[in-house]
């Protein structure tokens, strides 16, 4: 089902709003299990910027860390270390996820349709607006509005927006950029300058929101030329899978929850024959939307000098950007000034004082020698 202004929206919009308001009901269990449910939010925020995918191991953290959600992330990336590496998963296969929430920005009508999901976007800003949703018998609801249906996702391999327009020749081919055995996982290996696309993405999936989106606002501003349109924004979930040596075929080991965000950007070519619009590419863990596209447009500014543009914003700047992108690196070096200096404070007082006496020394014999 699409979603238009004139017809339809309101229905759709109405579902998307329940479906918000059903998951943040009352939760019985404890203190973590409430912070998992209600702060889902803050949780894949904590999850995809410290590398790690559990929920409970961020809501303990989080409640740890009394809300502080760097400082939770920097707890939950100290457990990370401690545990074990002991094989590595098959490239996602996004294009089976199970989408509960599937919508374009740039066209109407998308293969699927447009699914809303459960999103506060069409709502009004108020304080405690969700509480006053009364709850409809669901399988009336769900039944009416199917776009906005997260307990029958779609399960139908994704023939996605992208895909038409390379079909048609109208944007650049997807990357096949291939993958580096040696040096692919930033957490084991950090990337050096210049760094790979996929280091780049391994680096802005990790890195602090505030900072992406920053950067990714700048470039909106005429700092990395960017004008956009979201081709493709996901929600859902997808199987992981591995593939044992001795068994020498795949296995699924469970899902996890993914952002998927695919930008389209202005075109660039020789001639209007090979003009093309080209790609931004985002991917986060869970529900985390404006992450994905913050770092969808951030990734379209770092190609600038593979698409032959003039490196002239800070966004665009490979070396500044991955460098100072990580929040617990950040938080280490600012926070670290609230830590005794008392040393280097001295040896610079002392320094400044004997700079000052012998300065007073000299204008004395200058004022002898008049």
């Amino acid at each position: 089902m699409s979603y238009v202004a004139a017809k339809g929206g309101a229905q759709a919009i109405q579902a998307a709003h329940q479906l918000v308001a059903e998951r943040n009901a009352p939760n019985p269990d404890d203190l973590q299990a409430q912070i998992a449910q209600h702060l889902h939010l803050s949780i894949d925020r904590i999850m995809a910027e410290a590398s790690l995918y559990d929920r409970d191991i961020a809501a303990k953290a989080l409640l740890q860390a009394q809300g502080d959600s760097i400082e939770a992330v920097f707890i939950v990336r100290a457990y990370r270390a401690t545990l074990s590496r002991f094989l590595d998963s098959a490239p996602l296969n996004l294009g089976h996820a199970n989408m509960q929430r599937h919508i374009s920005a740039a066209f109407k009508d998308i293969p699927g349709g447009q699914q809303l999901g459960a999103t506060y976007d069409y709502s009004h800003r108020l304080l405690g607006y969700f509480q006053n949703l009364q709850g409809p018998d669901e399988s009336a609801a769900h039944a009416a509005i199917p776009s906005a249906d997260t307990k029958a996702p779609n399960t139908h391999k994704k023939s996605g927006v992208m895909d038409i327009l390379e079909t048609e020749g109208l944007i650049e081919k997807s990357s096949t950029e291939p993958a580096d055995a040696e040096n692919r996982d930033i957490t084991q290996i950090p990337p050096g300058f210049p760094a790979s696309r996929a280091q780049r993405l391994q680096t802005l999936a990790r890195a602090d929101e505030g900072f992406v989106l920053g950067m990714a606002y700048s470039t909106q501003r005429g700092y990395g030329q960017n004008h956009p349109f979201i081709a493709e924004l996901s929600h859902g979930s997808v199987n992981v899978e591995i593939c044992p040596p001795e068994l020498g075929f795949s296995l699924c080991i469970g899902t996890i929850e993914m952002t998927e965000c695919q930008m389209i950007n202005q075109f660039q070519g020789d001639s209007p024959e090979t003009a093309t619009f080209t790609r931004g590419y985002g991917l986060v863990f869970g529900h985390n939307e404006r992450k994905a596209i913050a770092m969808a447009l951030l990734d379209r500014a770092l190609r600038a000098q593979e698409l032959g543009e003039k490196v002239e914003a800070p966004a665009q700047d490979e070396e500044f950007v991955l460098s100072h992108c990580d929040n617990v690196e950040a938080t280490g070096f600012v926070e670290h000034l609230k830590l005794p200096h008392h040393v280097d404070f001295q040896s610079e007082i002392s320094t400044l004082r004997a700079l000052r006496a012998q300065s007073l020394s000299t204008t004395a014999r200058h004022d002898d020698t008049l």
